[in-house]
Formats: C-alpha cells, structure tokens, sequence
C-alpha cells in the first residue's frame, strides 16, 4: 500500500445531488440464475427514506431495511420470483409517483458459475497500469478526477492505463505469462498518489483516467483470447476517503470511528498475530483490525452485515460483468476475521472453482497457514477464513538474502530449504502464491543487480510448489530502489510511452542485456507451461551442502532435477548422496542451455549457476 497524507474529515456530510429524488442505485443491474437469489439494492437520494417504494409487475420486495442517514434505503428481492427481465423501482410520495429507475435482470454468460482459475498451472504477471503503457492520452486528466497527470512526479499519475496493457498482451503471451494481476483500477479521487488505486472511491467504477468498465471488460476478452486469465485486486480492509459512500455514509457504523482519535483516525498497529494470539490483549487486537491502514483510507466495518453485504456483492457483479478469472485481496489478514470468512464463502459459494488470493504480509509460515482454507491451525478454535490462497512472504523474505550470503546453519541457500521443511502446515501446499518482489518490496534486481542472480531466483520460482508470479519490468533487469520512496520501484514500463527512447516490448527495442533477461524468462515460462510435474508434482529435497541445493519434483511419469549453486565457485557434487531422487536415472538435459548432463558419479556445476535437468533413461 502507498502512504498518503492527508486527513479525512468524518462528518457524515451531505453532498451533491440532482434535482431528482433518485441518485443512485447499486448494483445498478443483476442477473438471473445466481446461486443466491437474494439481492440486496442500495437506493440512494436525499431523504430517500422518507418516500415510499414500490416495485412494477406485482413483483414482492421481502424486506426494506432502512438505516441512519435518511438518504439511504435497502431493499432486498428474491431474483428467483421475478419473471420478468425489466422493472421499475418507483419512488413514491403517497399515492405519486415521483421518480423511477429501470432495473434489468440480465443473462449469464454459459457455465458462468463453474468457470475455471488460475492455478499452479498459470504463471501470474503483476503490473501497476499506471506505470505499463499509456494507450490512450486523451484519457491521462478528466473533469471529474483530481490529481492530473505528471510523468516528472515519481508520486504522481503518469497516464497508464488499460488500452496501454490491451496493446502489449501479445508482450505478454509472448513471454509465457498466462495470468494478470494488476493493481486496483477502480476509480482512486484522491487529490494526490492516486495512482495506486489503494484508496478506492468508487467501487462500481473504473477510474476514467485508466478507461471505462467496458474497457474493463474488454481487457477481460482480450486476455481469454489469448488463452489467458485476469485477476483483480480487490480492498476489503478500508475505502478511500472520496468515495461518495463515506463522505455520506449510511450509518456512523459503516466504518471504524475512533472516538479518541484525531477525527476519528488512529493508525492501525498492524500487528496481525493479534487476530489469533490467545495471549493477545484486546486492545491490541482492536488497534489492529479497527485501526485505519492509512490517514486516507478509513477501516471499514466488517462486523456491519450491510458492509459485508455491499462488498460481496461487488465482487460477485465484477466476476460477472467483466468474466474475471480471480481475485487478489489486498490486506486481507487485516480485516474482521468473521466479516472477510464471511465475504470470501459467498463469492467461492457462487463461484466453487474461483480462486481468491489474500495478503497476509506475515513472517512465519504457521500464522500465514492460518489464513488458508481448511487450515488445521485455525480449527483450533473453530474458525475457517475459506480463503483458498495465501501469499508466500516467507519465501519471499528468504529469497530477499539468500543470493547475498555464504553458507551457515541458517544461511544461504539453507534459508530456503527451511522454508519448504514446513510446507505441512498448508493445508494446500500447491496452491499459495510463490514471489521474489512485488509492488511493494525492494526490486530483486536492486538487491542482486547481477543477472546470474536472477537467474538462480527465477529458477527456483518457476519450479518449486505453488503458483509463481512475476514483478512487471523484471525480465528486462528493472531495477528500483525502495528507500527512495515507492514511486522508484514503480517505474514507467520503457516504450510504455510514445517518445520512449528505449522500448522493450520489442525485441528490437531491447538493449543486449535486456534481451538476455527476456529470453531466459521467456524459455523457462514456457517450458513451464507444459510441465505438470511442476504444477502438481511431489517435492524431494536435500540439505543444502556449501551453498548448493538440490531438490527434485516427480510424479508418476516424470522427473525433474534442479539444482542451484549460490557459490562464486564451481562445485562438484556426489550424485550418490541423490540416489533417492535420480532412482535409475543416469543423464537428462538442462532446459535451458540444451545442454545434455551426465548423472553418473560426480558433476560440476558452474559458479553462480542453476539447473533444471529433465531426468531421462
């Protein structure tokens, strides 16, 4: 998340609205067909609590539920009843009619329920839109958003957008990528690092400096025509503090209001072992979970059924809509653990086959397995959170010094073999999401600005368990340093821009060194495609010896050898010691070098070199 700092003003003020009755219904259309038929409508104008509503074509509303600010009312219908494609939510003053709204009751789309999601199968590919590619100029300012467009300001808004990813995908499919994460593009008003999209305003509405929902929808079509998946990045924890939601909220319980705090602001202490700590003081855990993430983006109250309830079905209309392929939650383990339990079972309950990936930014595997579906941790005491995926920061962490270090009894490549020694603790080792950096971490290629050290991360990425994703800008050597404020590891994609001097979407706009990046990348991503013993295979590894380590994934049909000497010296290894690994196997061929290896006695393997060797007869 991008620090912002300004303070939000708590009042429940009332803003602008038309001359009519009505200003707002969400979600502004439905389905037919949906697994739950119920659907909540929020309407929305002033003092539209005091009028009546009634809906066309005898069509029953089972229950009207109205709150404390007067200008909202929630009304709730069983789809299931409705005969009807069209009707008419009227708004009424005794016996007059005084406004209306046509409400439709669309189609799915065939087998919408049971679409399929990314899996260990997918390498995901992580870009921030405002920093890839600017299709569309005429779209960097408009009237109605706030901060305008300044490519100088590493902070600001720098005119990224979807038309800008749409036009690269062949980029991306070129290089073997086969799903997109990128960050939020939902509209973000804040008057300034807005560019993030962290501090949403809007939740049924694409930021217009990005595009429009159809645009949206269309990035959507594009992808599966390229047989690949879209993920978005969805914010339970906390709103922005422009949206129309909270400067006129529905009731004071909408969000978290410190009484003792600054305009109802008080940091959060982001200490998240409070949500499970049996020693935790209550306090603590209060700080946690009600404490705002930041100055601008108020914490939203999930233990409110009408806020679980609106972020649910938002979810579920963007699923729908735009045909997404999954979903990434943003700080998830900072939520209401009931609240977010409570949002992700109905959006995997409409959608079995969806996967949702959460953050849960934590240093210890047991408290990250904790957040996973059907973790035996967190049956304890009886809670599930139904998260099907969790990010693997531990790995992560490893990673983040382990090209750094010689060897030592907790050091080296031996921080990443103690990583994968607790993989029991997952209920679904296969299925978390496995990194080197992301938006929010110091770039790999800072840390180890060598290539033969991007080759030994990637290497292990791409083969160990887990569903791998890649930071945008990495596999052309982006660099970026994070102590110079996260604008610098979120630098502008070069030839993203018209007048870039340097363009690496092409391989003739590439420099030498960036193509060596590219096609190591490009080589192993889509050997990978292909290879179900890295998707779903077993894991066999060996304790790391002078800072080399070895491990093998198998199943039935096949093997795969790699091994990754960290060393600045060439070292020999005893193939006896992996007997149980190489069983009768006796050569294979590194995948990358087409080179073929002898497995018989000893082997040297390169200075600073990995390989991944199919085992043959």
């Amino acid at each position: 998340m991008k620090k912002i700092y300004t303070i939000l003003s708590l009042s429940v003020a009332a803003i602008a609205f038309s001359q009519k009755p009505l200003d707002k219904i969400e979600p502004a259309f439905w389905w037919k067909g949906m697994k739950n038929p119920e659907l909540q409508i929020l309407v929305y104008g002033k003092d539209i609590a005091n009028n009546e509503i009634e809906l066309s074509d005898g069509i029953q509303i089972k229950n009207i539920q109205k709150v404390e600010n007067p200008n909202y009312v929630f009304v709730t219908i069983n789809t299931k009843e409705i005969g009807v494609s069209k009707f008419k939510i009227n708004i009424k003053k005794g016996n007059k009619n005084i406004d209306s709204y046509t409400y439709e009751l669309k189609q799915r789309e065939a087998n919408s329920a049971n679409r399929s999601s990314f899996t260990s199968k997918d390498v995901m590919y992580l870009l921030m839109p405002d920093r890839f590619a600017n299709g569309n100029p005429s779209n960097d300012n408009t009237n109605d958003t706030a901060e305008k467009s300044d490519r100088k300001n590493p902070g600001g808004r720098h005119g990224g957008d979807i038309e800008g990813i749409i036009k690269n995908l062949d980029y991306l499919k070129e290089m073997g990528v086969t799903a997109l994460w990128n960050t939020p593009l939902l509209e973000d008003n804040e008057p300034a690092y807005s560019y993030h999209g962290y501090a949403q305003s809007d939740y049924y509405k694409i930021d217009p400096r990005y595009g429009t929902n159809e645009d949206y929808k269309r990035l959507a079509g594009e992808l599966h025509q390229r047989d690949m998946k879209l993920i978005m990045d969805y914010v339970t924890n906390h709103w922005g503090s422009q949206s129309w939601l909270i400067k006129d909220m529905p009731s004071k319980d909408w969000i978290h209001y410190w009484k003792d705090g600054e305009k109802g602001f008080k940091r959060s202490n982001y200490r998240m072992t409070a949500q499970f700590d049996t020693n935790a003081a209550k306090i603590d855990a209060e700080n946690c979970m009600d404490g705002w993430f930041d100055t601008t983006m108020p914490d939203m109250n999930q233990s409110n059924p009408l806020v679980v309830n609106y972020m649910a079905q938002n979810a579920i209309w963007w699923t729908e809509y735009a045909g997404l392929d999954g979903l990434r939650v943003d700080t998830y383990s900072y939520n209401d653990k009931k609240g977010i339990a409570e949002w992700t079972k109905r959006i995997t309950d409409e959608y079995p086959n969806l996967n949702i990936v959460g953050e849960v930014w934590m240093h210890d595997q047991a408290q990250m397995s904790y957040w996973q579906k059907d973790s035996k941790i967190s049956a304890i005491e009886n809670y599930n959170s139904y998260l099907p995926s969790v990010m693997d920061f531990t790995l992560h962490d490893a990673i983040g010094q382990v090209f750094k270090e010689n060897s030592g009894w907790d050091s080296g490549m031996q921080r990443v073999y103690d990583n994968f020694a607790n993989d029991f603790l997952y209920p679904n080792i296969n299925n978390i999401l496995v990194f080197a950096e992301n938006h929010d971490t110091q770039r790999f290629n800072q840390s180890y600005p060598k290539i033969e050290d991007y080759r030994l991360a990637m290497s292990l990425i791409l083969t160990v368990r887990g569903i791998p994703q890649l930071y945008y800008g990495s596999e052309i050597g982006m660099a970026g340093d994070k102590g110079k404020g996260d604008g610098d590891i979120r630098r502008d994609f070069p030839g993203g821009w018209k007048g870039d001097s340097n363009n690496a979407f092409v391989k003739s706009g590439r420099t030498e060194t960036q193509n060596q990046y590219f096609d190591f990348t490009k080589k192993l991503l889509n050997w990978r495609k292909s290879k179900e013993v890295i998707h779903t295979g077993k894991t066999l590894h060996y304790v790391p010896d002078n800072n080399v380590y070895v491990y093998f994934r198998y199943n039935d049909t096949e093997r795969v050898m790699t091994i990754i000497n960290n060393n600045p010296e060439a070292q020999v290894l005893n193939l006896k010691r992996f007997s149980e690994g190489l069983k009768s196997f006796t050569k294979g061929k590194d995948i990358i070098s087409d080179k073929e290896i002898s497995l018989e006695n000893t082997l040297s393997v390169p200075a600073k070199t990995a390989w991944i060797i199919e085992l043959n007869k």
